[in-house]
Parts: C-alpha cells; sequence; structure tokens
C-alpha cells in the first residue's frame, strides 16, 4: 500500500495552484513546552487551507469525457474553496452544495473562483446527500473531501515537504483529523521514508470519529458531533483513511474547545496569524503531548491546517483562550450577605486579578459570587485557590470546566423567579437560519411555557440556546418526545450546580 500511494504522491501536480508552504519555527512555544517546535503554514496556501492540494490532485487526472461532465462537492468552507480553485484552473463547470447555514464569507469566497452554488440542508450531512444524488441525476463527477485515493495522495504532499525541509531528527507530526484524508497522506509519505517519525492525530474532543474507530477496531457514526471547530466536524471517518490510519497513524488525541481557543492565540502571538479552530487543533494537541509524556528536547511539528475564520467568532475565542491556557479560574462562590463581605472575600483571593464578578442579592443571610480569577501557575494554582476559600469558610463550585457556566450563566447571573415552579433547563443548538426559532416554539406549542431564553451565537452555523420550560412532572415524558421530535441538538441541564446557584429555585 505504502509504495502504491507513494508513486501517487510523488507523480502529484498539486504544485499548479499550491505552494510548497514554509516550516515555520515557534520561539515562545518552544521555550515555553521545551521543545522545538514547527509550524506547517498551510493556512498560507491560496485558498488559506491545504485542501487545494487534494481536489486539484484528483481533478487534473480526469479524462477528457470527466472534465466535460463537469464536476461537483458538498462542504461547507475549505473543500469547497479548493474544488472551485481547481475547477477554474482547470476550465471545468463546478456545482459546490452548501448547507444554508454556512457564512456568507464562505459562500462569496467561493463563488469568487467562479464556482456555481447551491445552497441545500442544514447540515454537511444533508448538503453531501443533495450532492450525490445530483451527481448521480445529472451524471457530474463527485469530488469527495477525503475518502479518495487521489485526495489522500494530494494531501500527502504536505509530509514530503515536511520532511524535505526538516533534515534533523524528527519525534512527531501533529496532525488535525475530521474525514481522515491529510492525516491519511501524511502517514504513507512519512511512514514510507521514516518510519521512526510519529504520526498523531488531533480531535475534538466533541467530534472524535477517528478516536473511537480506532479504539473500537471499526468505523462508527458518533450521533452527533459538536461544530465548533466546524472543519473537522465529521460524524464519521472515510473508509479508505480509516484503513491507513489503524497501521500507520501512531496515535490519537482528543482537546476541549478551550484548549483549541488557547491555541489559537499561541499561533497568533507567534506569527500574528489567525487560524481557524480546525487550523488550531494540532498545536493544543502538541501541548497536551507535551504534558502527558513530559518529552523534552525534541523537534516537533504541527500543521496549521487553515485560517478560513469567521470575524464574529473571534469573541468566542479570546473569552476561551484564558481558561485554555490555564490563566482564569470561573468560581461560584457564596458570601455573607452584609457589609464588607465583598471587601474579605477580594482579600481571600489576595494578589490575583479578578477577571469578572457577578452577584445578585440572593436572601438576607447570603449572596452567591461569580467570580473569573487570573492564575499564573494554571490547574495546580485553581485547585489550591479552591481549598483556600474552602478552609476560610466560603462554599465554593469551581465551574471552570462547566460547558454551561462558560456559555451562558456568566452573562445571565441574577435570574431567580420567586415563586416558578416546575423549570426544567435545556441548551440546544439551533441552525443559523430564518425561522428556527419559530420552528421550536411552534413544537412547543401552547401546554409548556418558556420560562428563560438566552441566546448566543459567535459566528458558527449553529447558534447556542439556552431554554427554562415549566413542564409539570405528569407531562414530562410526552414533552422530551416532542423534543426528539423536533430534531435539534439539546442537554438538559437542570441539575447543573450553576444553574440551581444563580437562576434556578429550591
Amino acid at each position: 500500500m505504502l509504495e502504491r500511494y507513494m508513486k501517487k504522491i510523488l507523480g502529484s501536480r498539486v504544485y499548479d495552484v499550491a505552494q510548497e508552504t514554509p516550516l515555520q519555527q515557534a520561539a515562545r512555544l518552544s521555550s515555553r513546552l521545551g521543545n522545538r517546535v514547527w509550524m506547517k503554514r498551510e493556512d498560507l496556501q491560496p485558498v488559506h487551507s491545504f485542501k487545494c492540494r487534494g481536489a486539484y490532485n484528483k481533478m487534473s487526472g480526469l479524462s477528457q469525457d470527466d472534465c466535460a461532465r463537469g464536476v461537483i462537492a458538498a462542504s461547507a468552507g475549505n473543500h469547497a474553496q479548493g474544488v472551485a480553485l481547481a475547477a477554474q484552473k482547470l476550465g471545468i463547470k463546478a456545482l459546490i452544495v452548501m448547507p444554508v447555514t454556512t457564512p456568507s464569507i464562505k459562500v462569496e469566497s467561493v463563488r469568487d473562483y467562479g464556482a456555481r452554488i447551491k445552497l441545500a440542508g442544514d447540515t454537511y450531512d444533508d448538503a453531501y446527500a443533495y450532492a450525490a444524488a445530483e451527481a448521480e441525476k445529472r451524471g457530474m463527477i463527485f469530488i469527495h473531501p477525503y475518502d479518495d485515493a487521489d485526495v489522500i495522495a494530494g494531501q500527502g504532499t504536505v509530509g514530503l515537504e515536511i520532511l524535505k525541509q526538516h533534515g534533523d531528527d524528527l519525534h512527531a507530526i501533529f496532525v488535525p483529523v475530521g474525514g481522515g484524508g491529510l492525516i491519511a497522506g501524511i502517514a504513507v509519505a512519512v511512514k514510507s521514508l521514516r518510519p521512526d517519525v510519529k504520526v498523531i492525530g488531533v480531535e475534538p474532543d466533541e467530534a472524535p470519529c477517528m478516536y473511537e474507530a480506532l479504539k473500537r477496531g471499526r468505523r462508527v457514526t458518533l450521533k452527533q458531533v459538536g461544530i465548533f471547530a466546524d472543519g473537522v466536524a465529521v460524524r464519521q471517518a472515510g473508509k479508505e483513511p480509516y484503513r491507513i490510519a489503524r497501521e500507520h497513524v501512531d496515535d490519537v488525541i482528543l482537546v476541549s474547545t478551550d484548549e483549541i481557543c488557547a491555541a489559537i492565540k499561541d499561533i497568533f502571538d507567534e506569527c500574528r496569524a489567525i487560524v481557524e479552530p480546525a487550523g488550531a487543533l494540532a498545536i493544543a494537541g502538541m501541548k497536551r503531548y507535551v504534558e502527558e509524556t513530559g518529552v523534552q528536547g525534541r523537534n516537533l511539528v504541527a500543521i496549521n491546517s487553515g485560517a478560513n475564520m469567521n470575524f464574529d467568532r473571534l469573541r468566542h475565542v479570546s473569552e476561551r483562550a484564558q481558561i485554555g491556557e490555564q490563566r482564569e479560574a470561573l468560581l461560584a462562590v457564596t458570601i455573607p450577605e452584609e457589609p464588607g463581605s465583598f471587601r474579605r472575600f477580594c482579600r481571600s483571593i489576595g494578589k490575583r486579578g479578578i477577571t469578572e464578578f457577578n452577584y445578585r442579592y440572593a436572601d438576607p443571610q447570603q449572596a452567591h459570587v461569580f467570580a473569573g480569577v487570573q492564575l499564573q501557575d494554571g490547574d495546580a494554582e485553581r485547585h489550591e485557590l479552591v481549598q483556600e476559600l474552602i478552609d476560610e469558610g466560603y462554599p465554593v463550585a469551581d465551574l471552570t470546566d462547566s460547558e454551561l457556566a462558560k456559555l451562558h450563566i456568566r452573562h445571565m447571573v441574577g435570574g431567580r423567579v420567586p415563586g416558578l415552579r416546575d423549570e426544567l433547563l435545556y441548551r440546544f443548538q439551533f441552525p443559523e437560519r430564518p425561522g428556527a426559532l419559530l420552528n421550536f416554539l411552534v413544537s412547543m406549542g401552547r401546554r409548556w411555557n418558556i420560562s428563560l431564553f438566552h441566546y448566543r451565537n459567535h459566528g458558527a452555523d449553529y447558534g447556542r440556546v439556552l431554554v427554562g420550560i415549566q413542564v409539570p412532572a405528569s407531562s414530562r415524558r410526552e414533552f422530551r418526545k416532542s423534543l426528539d421530535k423536533l430534531g435539534y441538538a439539546y442537554w438538559e441541564e437542570t441539575d447543573c450546580p450553576a444553574y440551581n446557584l444563580f437562576l434556578g429555585n429550591s
């Protein structure tokens, strides 16, 4: 298999549209991690991602008859731009199917390359199904984003470049994983020439399709995936990428949203470039690998895979980066409701800076404080601070790892309603399209009262919504059936400590 793929990689024509991107040393990260850290700058490609390599390699090998039929692809971003650029270069008609939830910046970027665009469905899976049906109906050539040998070979040129650019001892290459095309291509290239070099995949912990496949020994379909790192939000790894990864990938690491945000900031600090969440996965995984293994003094390469970032999402990234860097703790602390209690609490915090302080009168005896506290020594200092406050008699809940607290509660402290009964709390992901909210409200009918509603959009294809709904115990089974029928991803949060402290009723 390796020999067959190496022939494809060596014969690839990707440099008709792609460029050999630099392998740039990250001085600050190298100093912090005690290793020599290198970034492969695929964010500098003409389409700001590696995807043009695989798309062009596939399309440049099409016959004249196939070219005359035209190509079709399904994508919400980077693959779409890669196919559109390749089609423009080769003079092939291209139709790109994108979800209706795709941000306008990505739609316009594809249109700029001259491709036709069809918006269909709310998700990539919907767009994929539509594109596959159209390919069959119109006789067009479907260009798969990752599950294709020629696409994989095109991405493999990234691995060859790394080995050419770095002649010294190389310990590991960290690769973002979605469907698996990039890591499969890099793995066959690297293991063919340097089998001693580790190839390590990195996925978001809310979209671990390759991790679960390798763990279980078979491809799995995830019931749902998080969409923050939308470039790798794939429910099932490709068949061919999985086959290659099973034999030639050394490990897959999972990282959190906060760790991804911290990695985006790391890359910005190094080279003043803003990569998309999927583009920062490799750095996030590398940092976790160093922390868990203790490796020191080695050469480590991370693939900065893409920079198609929506500007609106930067607010969310900035907000979460401090936590991802373990520079901020979020704490819920109960203090006495009396003059001077805030001053005493601040004294207990010591010389640490307070990044956020939200408080509302709860009752004549006590008040609940939502506080953000700056840290210098990461999680060790956070645990030490919590214990110090407990020792001083303060009831404390550490909310640093609570998704509900970070997304919603920190912006809503002080929402209790005396006498409110039967309230349940749910988080939802709503597709960002007209009518989504109305559809939800219609599904609720008049049986259940919405008692709380908080919405935040971070420039993604989906908005996050927090909803409180009054549902008597006698109708909760019927209520949950209505949620399942609605079809939106949801999580119940009624038992979350952050909710009970600041919004709920005893």
